[in-house]
């Protein structure tokens, strides 16, 4: 629907932006720190590792004083488990305790509220080798044990906890043995997961806390009852099923029938179904980065797409883009694209927040939302990025008119607040406000430079979102 005239952003709204531990920190093996699976995992040909990143772990006051500059009224960051606890069970390291009282204490010293990851992909890798990571049901208490480390450290000054980044991403893109082990792994997760968010309600005075999936919104490819069923299904497996037992406490019935008739059903022991209805968010959060488009496809179908492409180099993405008896991703024609083939749906962001408003009736936070591109460092330190700002104008736009149907929404904190190394495009893919001056196999001298949407969004944070123009 079209307003006449918009509600303003709450004059609490949490501008901010985002980044990760593993993407940004660096210091990879420094004070103590155990390795993590992100740090040994296969990358891209031609892409950096994450070793040095954006080397935030040595920057952070300069990185904290430039999004005070900002007028950032919230950072999102996550804490790596392994700087926490090196091999995952063991001895707490203390160092890594310091490192993020520092961050933290350095943000609230700018009146910045810290709003803080507990798991963001980095396991350590100590834990994956020793049992197999969250294919084991023992990684729920480790997790739990890390996360109240982290509630007994910080909780006197954070207060906003998100659990597991993207917890649905490390089901749809991960490896697994088989279907089976993938959603028993998933099991596991949103068993930790409830836990945590027990553990913050009893150690965190004022606490809250929220899952924090990616969500995208989707389509059906045309109007007939089948595609728009197949939306609907889909909408479920990929976001629905991890928010419904978020915070009802139990998997969707239609779910739950279609892994129960295939033989991939988690299996539950005495005390899940307990845990899960016990443990309960306090808000939403999710990352927003575009819409996807599906069209009804059979099971007999499916599979013999999927065998057709088997030993070509279309073989991944076919498996990823096709739920047998559910679903087929498609490309939407009606979308626009970035410069590296990212979906721009803005329109997408309202229909989302309107959607999980109306299902879950809790406050909304957006921990992600952005456009990575090339950019390109011009003479006297300029980097014109306009078309990240016509990204972000479009979508702070459509949170104003989901705020005016009556959503509420706590924040926008797009990705990122600086430069880091995207876990597929290395260097390449640049989101931040900040540029970090590095290639990919060249460190140069990591300077600090504020990009012409630094100065936008600044503008835009000082307004309270009420000017957008360049």
């Amino acid at each position: 629907m079209e307003h006449l005239k918009l509600k303003p952003f709450p004059k609490d709204f949490l501008w901010g932006a985002s980044t990760s531990a593993y993407q940004v920190e660096g210091a990879y093996d420094e004070d103590g720190k155990g390795l993590s699976t992100q740090e040994t995992a296969p990358i891209p040909e031609g892409t950096t590792d994450f070793k040095v990143a954006s080397d935030h772990y040595h920057h952070y006051k300069e990185d904290v004083a430039l999004m005070a500059e900002m007028g950032f009224k919230e950072y999102r960051f996550s804490i790596a488990w392994p700087r926490i606890i090196p091999d995952g069970d063991g001895k707490v390291n203390p160092k890594g305790i310091e490192f993020y009282n520092n961050l933290i204490d350095e943000l609230l010293k700018y009146n910045i509220t810290p709003v803080v990851t507990l798991y963001h992909f980095d396991l350590p890798l100590a834990l994956q080798e020793k049992y197999g990571g969250w294919a084991s049901r023992q990684c729920i208490a480790d997790y739990e044990r890390y996360t109240r480390v982290c509630f007994e450290n910080y909780g006197d000054r954070v207060k906003h906890w998100l659990t597991i980044n993207e917890q649905n991403m490390m089901v749809i893109f991960f490896p697994y043995p088989s279907e089976k082990d993938k959603y028993q792994a998933n099991h596991h997760m949103l068993l930790a997961q409830a836990r945590a968010m027990i553990a913050c309600h009893e150690l965190v005075k004022d606490g809250k806390i929220a899952p924090a999936p990616n969500i995208t919104c989707i389509y059906p490819a045309t109007s007939s009852p089948e595609d728009t069923l197949a939306a609907m299904d889909y909408d479920q497996l990929r976001n629905r099923m991890y928010l419904d037992t978020a915070v009802f406490g139990k998997y969707p019935e239609a779910f739950m029938e279609y892994l129960t008739q295939r033989g991939w059903a988690p299996t539950f022991e005495e005390g899940d179904a307990e845990t899960l209805a016990n443990g309960k968010p306090d808000f939403i959060a999710f990352n927003y980065y575009g819409g996807g488009t599906v069209k009804y496809i059979s099971e007999e179908e499916a599979k013999a797409a999927i065998e057709k492409a088997k030993g070509s180099q279309a073989e991944f993405m076919v498996g990823l883009m096709t739920e047998p008896g559910i679903a087929q991703n498609v490309q939407n024609p009606n979308q626009k694209q970035t410069s590296l083939g990212m979906g721009i749906d803005p329109v997408g962001l309202r229909v989302t927040l309107r959607q999980l408003w109306e299902r879950y009736h809790l406050p909304l936070l957006i921990t992600e939302n952005g456009c990575g591109v090339p950019d390109k460092l011009e003479e006297g330190d300029k980097i014109h990025d306009d078309y990240r700002i016509d990204y972000l104008r479009e979508h702070i736009k459509a949170c104003q008119e989901a705020i005016t149907d009556g959503v509420d929404l706590m924040g926008y904190s797009p990705w990122s607040a600086i430069d880091l190394i995207s876990t597929h495009q290395g260097c390449t893919k640049r989101y931040g406000f900040i540029y970090v001056n590095r290639d990919e196999f060249d460190l140069k001298d990591m300077r600090r430079i504020r990009k012409d949407s630094f100065f936008w969004y600044k503008k835009v944070i000082a307004s309270n979102g009420a000017d957008l123009e360049d």
